[in-house]
């Protein structure tokens, strides 16, 4: 059979491409797919082999508490125990004791009675320590998730994110990890103490009475068969809840975000319609998953109150016709609660497994996204950094787009040199500063750093030797002392003071009431964006790199702030190899080395005389800034 009519090898190489395809997606590929074979019964065996898999892995979170888990087993198993011995001394005091002499029968009685306070009072305990520990378990292993996928999240590149909504990642390290733990910490205690009941009580039961046994389960089959319909719908309804409510996350984080825009704007109604639309369509996921449980749950209802009433009946008959007695008939209408209620519960649990396991293929997903940017398996630490940087060869393209955005670029960067990259926007200025901390890899080519490739150096090492000072610059929720810290996390005071005051940010923060310890609010929204920009030079001082990147530092500030920033940055770049992406030509004219990008590469090279005077591109730019 020809390669690409090989349904199963399409759909391997589709899950490889993917990584950690759900099996939602997993079943639209199939359907899309093109050839005459049985494709559903491959996807079949290709969703049973990543079912397995990632129940295995959903196991694997209990290793660590394993003692309470066993703990937990036990006391939801001694839970159950309690729930079928006290109908049995109901049934041993009605059949037995009454007809005892009055004393005696007093006596046993009481003493029943004493026993079943006993056991009541062990399973409130074996149900207090499933609460409470047993919840703590869940607690527990949602840390270890949580901590693992937000680990994850810091492995992955640029690429990755390009591509993501931050609600969208937002929910799953949220609402998803909540319900993977609900299941995993009520789903085996629910299990356990329901089918010690159901089996329990069957086995009672029909040592009793096998005619009535077999009338208070006639109706047991019907129940199960009502579940399993409900169930396919309810995981597709489920699945959608989480996609939806996932879309809204990801809308309010941008709403939120943006919401300066939308005040300047005065589109707050325009936004609340946008908000309508998302809050519409997770209104209609729930509307339908709604209308199944109140199926599942009017269903449940009716199956337990018909099996009352056909013990009742059944029981009613047998007596009459001398076949039964009162005792047995009140014994199994006490056993019916013991046997419908883990019926109940296990039906419950399908709609907690739907949500805990749709959430969990979700956060494999996540998971199982491989980074396409780390450390190579020989990957050298950095020594002595001079700051040398070569461009041999270079190409780029997005993941996305065959149109390459850098075509085999050629740049010999010395140690200390200052170098500007000017040209229109698109023609790949900030694509190929980015492409030196590695925060995208070249698709063709090498880059070096002091001669070594940079794939073959460490992560870590070779951005903690590079300062990058940003146009849109993002400060964290906190002070400012907290903020240029960042640079470098171990940092003295003096130290942070220090590099504020080489950044001419010393002044300005020391007019602040708490100084350093001034809470700039989200994002630094209570600074101008001078002093913004400011605070990312000092982290920068701070950090100390030998390598430095400006990306358009400057453009976003009045001319009093850009006078201001552009000197610390000036101070900033003395002895550093330092690429500066400028968009305002003034701030760059004494740069010693001008490189002028268009669509095919580095078109003209030169200081800022020697561009003039070439009467190219460079001059062109210049006569359009009205810069001579």
């Amino acid at each position: 059979m020809d390669s690409d009519r090989d349904p199963e090898k399409n759909l391997s190489a589709y899950i490889d491409r993917n990584h950690a395809l759900s099996l939602t997606c997993v079943h639209e590929q199939v359907a899309k797919a093109d050839c005459e074979c049985p494709l559903y019964f491959i996807s079949n065996i290709i969703r049973g082999k990543y079912m397995r898999k990632n129940l295995k892995k959903l196991f694997s979170y209990y290793k660590p508490y394993m003692g309470i888990f066993v703990a937990d087993m036990f006391f939801a198993f001694g839970a159950a125990a309690v729930s079928l011995v006290i109908p049995l001394v109901v049934r041993y005091i009605t059949s037995e004791v009454v007809y005892w002499g009055s004393s005696q029968a007093l006596h046993t009685i009481v003493q029943l009675g004493v026993f079943m306070l006993v056991l009541i009072a062990a399973q409130c305990y074996c149900n207090y320590f499933i609460s409470n520990y047993g919840h703590v378990m869940g607690a527990r292993i949602e840390y270890d998730m949580r901590a693992e996928i937000f680990s994850h999240y810091q492995k992955l590149s640029f690429r990755f994110y390009d591509d993501q909504k931050v609600g969208q990642l937002m929910s799953r390290i949220t609402s998803d990890l909540f319900d993977i733990t609900e299941l995993l910490h009520h789903g085996p205690e629910n299990i356990v103490i329901s089918l010690i009941r159901i089996i329990g009580a069957f086995v009672i039961m029909i040592n009793i009475s096998p005619r009535l046994t077999l009338a208070a389960f006639a109706l047991v089959p019907f129940m199960l068969v009502y579940a399993y319909v409900f169930n396919k719908k309810m995981k597709r309804a489920f699945r959608m809840n989480r996609v939806k409510i996932a879309d809204i996350n990801s809308q309010i984080e941008d709403n939120l975000s943006g919401i300066r825009v939308v005040k300047s704007f005065a589109n707050e109604e325009i936004e609340n319609e946008k908000f309508k639309k998302g809050n519409d369509g997770f209104l209609d996921a729930k509307k339908n998953s709604y209308r199944y449980m109140g199926g599942y749950n009017a269903g449940l209802t009716a199956f337990t109150t018909a099996i009352t009433v056909v013990v009742m009946l059944s029981g009613g008959v047998m007596i009459a016709r001398g076949k039964g007695n009162i005792t047995d008939l009140i014994t199994f209408l006490l056993y019916i609660n013991v046997f419908t209620e883990p019926i109940k519960t296990l039906i419950d649990f399908t709609e907690q497994f739907q949500n805990g396991y749709s959430g969990f293929e979700r956060f494999m997903e996540m998971i199982s996204v491989i980074p396409d940017i780390k450390d190579a398996p020989d990957a050298q630490p950095m020594q002595e950094v001079k700051g040398n940087i070569s461009f041999e060869n270079v190409s780029f393209h997005y993941a996305d787009s065959d149109q390459m955005v850098l075509n085999h670029v050629n740049l010999d960067v010395p140690a200390g040199e200052y170098v500007a990259l000017v040209g229109s926007s698109g023609a790949g200025k900030t694509t190929l500063c980015s492409l030196i901390p590695r925060f995208y890899d070249v698709t063709g080519g090498t880059i070096r750093v002091d001669g070594q490739d940079i794939r073959n150096i460490k992560l870590s090492d070779l951005r903690n030797h590079i300062g990058i000072v940003q146009q849109d610059v993002y400060l964290f929720a906190g002070t400012i002392l907290e903020n240029i810290r960042y640079g470098k996390p171990d940092a003295s005071r003096e130290e942070v003071i220090r590099a504020a005051k080489e950044a001419n940010a010393h002044e300005f923060i020391m007019n602040f009431p708490d100084g350093y310890d001034t809470d700039i609010g989200q994002r630094g929204v209570k600074l101008s964006g001078g002093q913004k920009q400011r605070l990312s030079i000092a982290r920068v001082f701070l950090k100390n790199p030998p390598i430095l990147i400006f990306d358009e530092a400057t453009s976003a500030l009045d001319n009093e702030s850009e006078k201001v920033v552009q000197e610390s940055l000036e101070i900033l770049a003395k002895g550093r190899t330092t690429f500066v992406i400028a968009h305002r030509l003034s701030t760059i004219r004494n740069a010693q080395r001008i490189l002028v990008l268009t669509e095919n590469g580095i078109e003209e090279s030169g200081t800022h005389a020697e561009l003039l005077a070439k009467g190219g591109i460079y001059q062109k730019l210049c006569e359009m800034s009205n810069l001579s």
